[in-house]
């Protein structure tokens, strides 16, 4: 190759290489810039989408808190509801979920089932579904409220659950408010962009999309353990959660990414996409808006053009420098040719300019289009305070001519114009244009609220920009401030509710006391005139033993008397029951060691299970329980008594197991039989009253109020009470005791058993009264004391007794009724001394089953029986309280 043709060669090599690198350093340089641009617009597009969804969950957040206090809804929590209640809590929570234009609200018991709810006239109602698994339920009941977002599973519908505890004045959870929030709206809203919205939750699963395509996409695989809780919280129930596939090629310095699709089923988006996240504030979610490059792209080529331009006219120049300085006598001819090609190349540089600074205004209008879609008006100014975008919604809402927008114009000139038409507010204009404008200068976040004379309510905010200059938005909260309204009148009217509801509940409860000691005075007056013929009997029965001599005769006496027994327990079964129910049972719970009260148990009823052919045993243990141990004797008894009743062969063993659990450590006490079982259609009957099975024997089937008896105690002590049989089998009855503190023990030994007397010697020459108000009571009585060898000068009521009280003339004893017509028996017995003299013993024979008069027996000394009186009791208490007497020398 010849000098001249090498020499052109490297020119040539020099300028196109010189070129391609001015291109690619311009492109890149313009490529760049133009990106961070895009990324600051996309940024501040994603606020907006960001600060329109929180709005959007902010403005129901406090309907759920709202409800949750009221009493209605409290009430239906604690007990079983009838349909009509249920009808009337849907229908309140049908009108409570049109004032907020909800999606759906749903009243939750402590269970996780939904007792009501605004969609059950829908065939999708919520209404007696189980949501114990939904995380909102779960979080509501430990924490207080909860949040979560998933497909409904009774609607097939998805939405965002905010749920709020309801609680009683104790603080005691009852259930939950829980309200679905439909964000299908927003998503239409979004369809208003070229780009694509996304919303993504804590395990990067899109559950919100701009577009239904890229629902339900996974950003990253899922583990195992994600994948087990979305199938048991049923979060994305029925969809199929298919992998977004892309790859990223680059990272931008504020914090977006430039990244290519390669997801086969997804509309083809052409080149790299800029891809920018933020998290949403107060949420486990994210927001992702995926926005195309091509103007970047474009803006790059222009700057490759213009740069290779710049480029090769700069090295024409200088080639045309050098070839002046070599060819200086070939100027003249060449001049031509040289303008001629310098006019070629500067009319390609203003081509190029002319494309730059079109692409800048291109770039300039795409912001406003960009905010275009956006329902809050928008407005954008720069650090020189001069507007820089808008949309059409800032326009509709202030009316402004169109000639008053434009870049670059001064955001003075629109406050003045506001000032015209009055939107400012009273006082000086100056003033209030010069304050938001300092305000604009200093950049300071703000969110305030402002009324327009037509009623338009405008939610104001504004956020300072990175690079200076400042972003407002107007939103149109007029709505919102209606259904605020709204809940406020309903929260006012609900405080009334409460107010007169508690008034009535004040008043009924008053009422109901009154009826409660009414029913109590009735019983007790009841019960004593019951026992009162039946004490008489049995006084009678047993003077009548004393003169029969054949065994007819006695085994007649012996079934009267076994008659009397029966009438006398169902008396007093029926007196515990209504004791029970008025709430004048005395419980007193203590640490008690539960061996005691076994080997009690055996003692007592040992004797009678071998008189039936039946063998009686029960297991000592060491355990202490915290109970009440005369009323949890009375259930040990009644188990024990049912199972020789309804037993003819075999068995009876009591017993006990140790059981832990969540609510801490417990005894089971067992009583075991291998009688004839219980059909599982009867087991809960016969705990009723009256209710019994035809398997006992003959004459000894009970009144069938023992077990209703076990029932009300089980519920007064807080203790549970079972039962499992197997027919033909045998039954196991048991109670559920709470352990006790072992060093706190309350002993309970067995009962001594009081020798019967070989003879009447302490009551022969004794003297005694009787004072009753019931003539055959103290007829019956005064003739078997006589029958003992008691002298019995007086035997009647109170009027009799203080006729023939003389001073130093008392008894040795006395047996005093409590109830003596308008005489009290302590206070007569009080008068009856103070004429005496003397203080004689006494022995309070009463129907009175009241356990503090039995108390202020004890304390006083006094002996102590219950109506109907057994013959041998009484004269074994009798012949112990004499001989007392002859011990401590009084006569």
């Amino acid at each position: 190759m010849s000098r001249p043709h090498l020499r052109k060669f490297w020119t040539v090599l020099m300028l196109l290489g010189g070129m391609a690198a001015s291109m690619w350093v311009a492109s890149q340089w313009a490529w760049r810039r133009s990106l961070h641009a895009e990324n600051a617009t996309v940024q501040r597009q994603l606020a907006l989408y960001g600060q329109t969804l929180a709005q959007r969950i902010d403005r129901y957040r406090t309907l759920p808190e709202v409800l949750a206090l009221d009493m209605q809804l409290r009430d239906a929590l604690r007990q079983p509801l009838s349909a009509a209640q249920v009808e009337q809590l849907n229908r309140k929570l049908e009108q409570a979920n049109g004032a907020s234009q909800s999606s759906t609200l749903t009243l939750i018991n402590r269970d996780g089932t939904a007792i009501a709810a605004s969609n059950w006239r829908t065939a999708t109602s919520n209404v007696g579904m189980d949501y114990s698994f939904r995380p909102y339920v779960q979080q509501a009941l430990n924490q207080g409220r909860g949040s979560f977002y998933g497909i409904g599973v009774t609607t097939g519908e998805p939405g965002y659950f905010l749920s709020q505890a309801v609680r009683d004045d104790s603080g005691q959870t009852l259930g939950l408010v829980a309200i679905k929030i439909a964000l299908q709206e927003l998503e239409r809203e979004w369809l208003q962009t070229p780009d694509i919205v996304l919303a993504s939750d804590a395990h990067g699963v899109v559950f919100l999309a701009s577009q239904d395509v890229w629902r339900y996409r996974l950003l990253a695989p899922l583990d195992a353990g994600e994948r087990r809780e979305l199938s048991a919280t049923r979060q994305y129930s029925g969809q199929a959660l298919r992998p977004l596939d892309y790859r990223t090629d680059d990272h931008l310095d504020n914090g977006g990414r430039l990244v290519r699709l390669q997801t086969a089923d997804l509309p083809a988006l052409p080149g790299r996409i800029l891809w920018q996240t933020q998290q949403l504030p107060g949420t486990p979610w994210q927001l992702h808006l995926l926005h195309g490059t091509q103007s970047s792209v474009a803006e790059s080529r222009w700057a490759a053009a213009a740069g290779g331009g710049g480029w090769l006219a700069l090295a024409l120049l200088v080639l045309f420098v050098h070839q002046r300085q070599r060819l200086a006598t070939l100027r003249q001819r060449s001049r031509q040719e040289l303008e001629t090609v310098l006019q070629q190349h500067a009319q390609e540089l203003r081509t190029a300019q002319d494309g730059i600074v079109q692409a800048a205004k291109e770039a300039d209008t795409g912001l406003s289009r960009s905010l275009e879609h956006l329902p809050q008006g928008v407005v954008i100014i720069d650090a020189a305070l001069q507007l820089v975008a808008w949309n059409s919604r800032y326009v509709q809402l202030f009316r402004f001519p169109l000639d008053l927008l434009r870049v670059g114009q001064p955001i003075e000139a629109l406050l003045r114009h506001n000032a015209r038409r009055g939107l400012l507010g009273p006082g000086s204009v100056e003033d209030a244009i010069g304050r938001r404008l300092a305000h604009l200068r200093s950049g300071t976040p703000h969110l305030h609220e402002s009324a327009k004379d037509d009623g338009t309510v405008l939610e104001i905010r504004g956020n300072p920009l990175p690079e200076g200059g400042f972003v407002t938005s107007y939103a149109d909260i007029t709505s919102y401030k209606n259904a605020a309204r709204e809940l406020r009148s309903l929260a006012d009217a609900l405080k009334q509710r409460v107010a007169d509801r508690t008034r009535d509940l004040d008043v009924a409860r008053r009422e109901a006391e009154q009826a409660n000691r009414s029913k109590s005075r009735f019983v007790a007056a009841a019960v004593h005139d019951l026992l009162q013929p039946l004490n008489a009997a049995r006084m009678f029965t047993s003077l009548l033993r004393a003169h029969l001599y054949d065994e007819a005769g006695r085994h007649a006496a012996d079934s009267i008397e076994g008659a009397l027994a029966a009438q006398d327990a169902i008396l007093s079964s029926l007196l515990d029951i209504a004791r029970m129910e008025s709430g004048q049972l005395e419980v007193r719970i203590r640490d008690v060691a539960l061996g005691p009260v076994l080997q009690v148990l055996a003692h007592n009823f040992g004797v009678l299970a071998e008189s039936r052919g039946l063998a009686l045993s029960c297991v000592d243990t060491r355990c202490v329980v915290r109970t009440d141990d005369n009323l949890l004797r009375r259930i040990l008894q009644n188990f024990v008594s049912n199972a020789i009743r309804y037993s003819r062969r075999g068995r009876i063993v009591v017993g006990c197991r140790h059981e832990r659990g969540p609510g801490g450590d417990h005894v089971r006490i067992e009583v075991h039989d291998q009688g004839p079982g219980i059909p599982e259609a009867l087991q809960r009957e016969i705990f009723e009253e009256f209710r019994r099975l035809d398997e006992g024997g003959d004459g000894d089937r009970g009144a069938g109020l023992g077990l209703a008896i076990v029932e009300r105690l089980g519920r007064l002590l807080g203790h549970e009470i079972g039962l499992r049989s197997q027919l033909g089998q045998g039954s196991v009855f048991w109670v559920r005791v709470p352990l006790g503190d072992p060093a706190a023990t309350q002993r309970i030994d067995p009962p001594p058993t009081a020798p019967e007397p070989a003879e009447d010697a302490p009551l022969h020459g004794a003297s005694a009264w009787v004072i009753d108000d019931d003539g055959p009571t103290c007829a019956a009585t005064r003739a078997l004391l006589q029958r003992w060898g008691c002298a019995v000068p007086l035997a009647a009521g109170a009027p009799e007794a203080l006729a023939q009280a003389l001073p130093g003339q008392a008894p040795q004893l006395v047996l005093l009724d409590v109830h003596l017509g308008s005489h009290h028996g302590p206070d007569l017995y009080a008068q009856l001394c103070e004429r005496w003299g003397q203080t004689p013993a006494v022995i309070l024979v009463t129907a009175e089953r009241d356990a503090t008069l039995r108390r202020q027996a004890a304390e006083r000394g006094w002996g102590f029986l219950a109506k109907p009186v057994r013959a041998p009791a009484l004269r074994a208490l009798m012949s112990q309280t004499l001989l007392r007497l002859r011990e401590s020398g009084t006569d």
